[in-house]
């Protein structure tokens, strides 16, 4: 007789538990609300928060990006398509032998783990802050090297063009030993 009582359950137990799952939502009820109005309200994003990729330019427009490939191997959702094409005298797009003439990022795919950035050589490749990805179309998810390239600074020429920072090495440890190119007399003008 004694197990069978075990089984039944208590008649407090049997008041007080509809009454303590309803005390989570009345304590609920009464906090204030926080709404944010995003579209109109941003909020700033942390410092080294991931967002959009950007292909970086040197100080005097030349792109960073040497088509090597490593970023899209390094990639581990497959999202980065690159084909490198080889800089000629004539038309120079990056100090290297080569240039990434095709460059894609599919952010359908990307999971901005940034192994990416880790991956390149010249630091061409960095992450934004920029966060408003959103879109209706799958084909507009698909950032192109036009879509992704920083933006010419004031004192920059759109490639091609010559290397205007001087030897090879400049390029690549920062170092400026050649004519500024915003101070430089042009071509062909007398100094």
């Amino acid at each position: 007789m004694a197990d069978a009582r075990a089984d039944q359950p208590n008649l407090i137990d049997t008041i007080l538990n509809p009454v303590k799952g309803f005390g989570l939502t009345f304590s609920t009820m009464f906090r204030k609300v926080v709404t944010e109005e995003y579209p109109e309200y941003k909020k700033p994003t942390a410092p080294r928060f991931h967002g959009r990729h950007v292909l970086n330019r040197h100080p005097d427009g030349l792109e960073k990006c040497v088509g090597c490939e490593l970023c899209a191997w390094a990639c581990p959702a497959d999202a980065i398509y690159v084909e490198g094409g080889d800089n000629t005298e004539e038309a120079r797009y990056s100090p290297g032998e080569r240039y990434g003439a095709v460059y894609q990022i599919n952010y359908a795919r990307c999971i901005f783990c940034g192994l990416c950035i880790e991956a390149c050589p010249t630091r061409s490749l960095t992450m934004s802050n920029a966060y408003e990805l959103a879109s209706d179309s799958r084909q507009t998810l698909i950032y192109t090297k036009e879509d992704l390239m920083a933006p010419l600074l004031p004192g920059m020429e759109a490639p091609p063009h010559p290397m205007r920072l001087g030897s090879t090495d400049d390029y690549y440890t920062g170092a400026r030993s050649g004519p500024d190119p915003a101070t430089a007399p042009a071509e062909g003008g007398s100094a």
